[in-house]
This record gives structure tokens, C-alpha cells and sequence, in this order.
């Protein structure tokens, strides 16, 4: 068993209603500079073969989804991808439970982030009764075992915790039910961590107990503001993993060739999409390159 870090509880960060959030041309600038950063991080697991796994876990509505768009903005998606799991299937629920996490694992070169995880079955599964005590304490006991394996065969492990408060989880769930754009990402489960705030704390208490371990230890983020937290987690995980700058052959755009009699088909002949944007913009229907 791991020995317990002693990490603020969630509901504690920052009850003065936290650090002063980030302007933003100070987020803007610095995001950019890290996504850079990310490009070469990328650059060198491909180039060098490195597997890296980085989990996203926390609060619902806690920031971990629009980190991970951040992160992933501007790589590589055969490099990098993510792995969002639905519910379990009726199959894989009669396998071991890390089998389909397992079928997730990067290749040599590859990137995976989890948007949750494993870690399902110490959180929602825990909470809602959706696994008997037995399957928890199996979990507990060999889920640092099971990464302690993925160490040990070489993957990079890193695993990350997002931290809001209890007032602020709410807030933005108000903001979510508000916005159409957005109110997709609610759903009745989510809903229902706000009646049970306190069983998903002791939860996550008891998790960092058994999983925070010194090969794969939990690193916590306060997503007490959002652009704080991306920027945070970003240089964290950039600052552990030991990657360089890979000197790419330089790549020249080669001379087009001369024309050899080619003929366009007839515009007319195709099927275009509608120039929606000349209606906008108070024309016709405009002609588009070809």
C-alpha cells in the first residue's frame, strides 16, 4: 500500500475563491509557447520511440475535457490521440477489468491521453454501487501492480488529478444547463455528484492512499480557474519528461512542372457546395476555385 501524501482535500481549494485568474493575453501567450513545447515533445517520442500515457482524472466539470483540447491542438493525431471509453459492454465486462484499457496502450512513437480512466472503478463505479465490494478491493490492490508493470516495460505514466470546488463545480454546471452549446456535457450522473460531493471525496481520499506511488504518482491540479490549471498541467508534464529539440531533414517545396496539355473538367460538370458565405456577405451565389 502507498503511503498517503497528506494532498488538500478538493473541496478545500481555496475557499477565498482562488488565485487571481490568469489575463488573457499573459494565457495566450505562454499556451502558445507551451503547445510549441508539446510539438517537440511529440517530435521526440516519435522520433526516439517513447510510449507516453497521461491520465486525466478529477471533479466532473472540473477542466480535465478543454485541457486535453489544449494539449492536443496542434499535434500530430496518429501520434497522439485520445481515449474516451463509453460504458462497458456486456462483453467486456466479463473480462478482467484493465483488459480494455489495456487495448489503448501506445506503440512505440505514440501519445495516449486518458479522458478517465481505469480509475472509473475507485470514482463513479465506487460511489454508485456499479461494482461490488469485491471488484473495488481487487482494484485497489492490483491497479498499483498494473502500473507498476506499464513503469516497468518502459511507458511513460503520468497521472494527473483536477481539483474545483465544491461552489465552483456548481457554478459551472448552472453555466452548462444555461448554454445550449454546452449542455450536452451534462448528464444526470453528472448531476448527481453534487447530492454525493462527500462519498466521491472519501472516494478519492481512499484511491491516492493505494495509487499514489512513487513510480506512478498522482500530481494535483487546482482547476479553481481554468486557464490557470491548462497552463500548469501543461508545463508539469512537459518538466517530466526528459525530451530535446529533434532536427527534423529541412524540406523544400519542389518546382511545379510545365504544363503538358491538361484541361480542367467543366465547372458545370461537378457538384459544388453552396457559397453560404456570399449570401452573408449580401452577394449571389459566388463561383469558388476549382
Amino acid at each position: 500500500m502507498a503511503k498517503q501524501q497528506g494532498k488538500p482535500h478538493a473541496r478545500a481549494a481555496d475557499p477565498s475563491g482562488a488565485a487571481a485568474r490568469v489575463p488573457r493575453k499573459i494565457y495566450e501567450r505562454e499556451l502558445i509557447r507551451l503547445q510549441a513545447e508539446l510539438v517537440k515533445l511529440q517530435e521526440w517520442v516519435r522520433t526516439e520511440g517513447a510510449r507516453l500515457v497521461v491520465v486525466f482524472e478529477g471533479r466532473d466539470a472540473a477542466g480535465k475535457g478543454s485541457t486535453i483540447k489544449r494539449v492536443t491542438e496542434y499535434l500530430n493525431p496518429r501520434v497522439a490521440r485520445i481515449a474516451a471509453l463509453p460504458v462497458p459492454g456486456e462483453r467486456q465486462r466479463t473480462q478482467w477489468y484493465f483488459q480494455r484499457y489495456i487495448e489503448h496502450l501506445p506503440a512505440a512513437g505514440e501519445i495516449v491521453l486518458f479522458d478517465r480512466s481505469w480509475y472509473n472503478r475507485a470514482g463513479v463505479e465506487r460511489v454508485m454501487d456499479f461494482c461490488t465490494k469485491a471488484e473495488y478491493g481487487r482494484f485497489l490492490h492490483q491497479c498499483p501492480i498494473f502500473e507498476r508493470l506499464l513503469v516497468e516495460d518502459g511507458i511513460l505514466l503520468r497521472k494527473y488529478w483536477f481539483s474545483v470546488s465544491d461552489d465552483e463545480q456548481e457554478r459551472r454546471f448552472r453555466a452548462r444547463l444555461e448554454d445550449p452549446m454546452r449542455r450536452w456535457k451534462l448528464s444526470p450522473m453528472d448531476l448527481e455528484s453534487i447530492s454525493r460531493w462527500e462519498d466521491y471525496s472519501r472516494a478519492k481520499d481512499e484511491m491516492f492512499v493505494h495509487t499514489d506511488i512513487p513510480e506512478a504518482p498522482w500530481f494535483v491540479v487546482d482547476s479553481a480557474d481554468k486557464r490557470r490549471a491548462r497552463l500548469n498541467m501543461i508545463a508539469h508534464l512537459l518538466s517530466t519528461v526528459g525530451y530535446h529539440d529533434v532536427q527534423r531533414r529541412p524540406l523544400e517545396l519542389p518546382p511545379r512542372p510545365t504544363a503538358t496539355g491538361y484541361v480542367r473538367a467543366p465547372r458545370e460538370s461537378q457538384t459544388f457546395v453552396p457559397d453560404h458565405v456570399a449570401v452573408l456577405l449580401g452577394g449571389g451565389a459566388a463561383a469558388g476555385g476549382r
